[in-house]
């Protein structure tokens, strides 16, 4: 079980990314991957989420052209929106949470 530090600091990275998308979570994520093994998987998570989740948005808007992404663009962002807060409370939980539907890159 990892301390309450870890599992407070892991859903910093979730929370501060609803301020700055890159930076806060890149910031935690650096500092601390190399002392815990939780904050290190919870840092790539997030971040393979955000790229995902860019890649999908970028897609959806040049579907906009044929008027499929203005039905996709809501659902993506309120998807984000959910996952980003259920990854958030099942960091604080200690539990390895995987976010559903993105690419494990890192």
């Amino acid at each position: 079980m990892p301390s309450s530090d870890e599992r407070s600091l892991a859903a910093l990275i979730y929370v501060a990314s609803f301020f700055t998308v890159f930076i806060g979570p890149l910031i935690i994520w650096l500092i601390k991957k190399d002392s815990s093994k939780f904050i290190d998987y919870h840092g790539r998570e997030y971040f393979n989420f955000l790229i995902s989740y860019t890649i999908y948005t970028v897609a959806a808007g040049v579907l906009c052209l044929v008027f499929i992404g203005f039905i996709a663009l809501p659902v993506i962002g309120i998807a984000a929106f959910v996952f980003t807060i259920i990854a958030a409370v099942k960091s604080y939980e200690g539990i390895e949470y995987k976010i559903p539907v993105i690419f494990r890159i890192l």
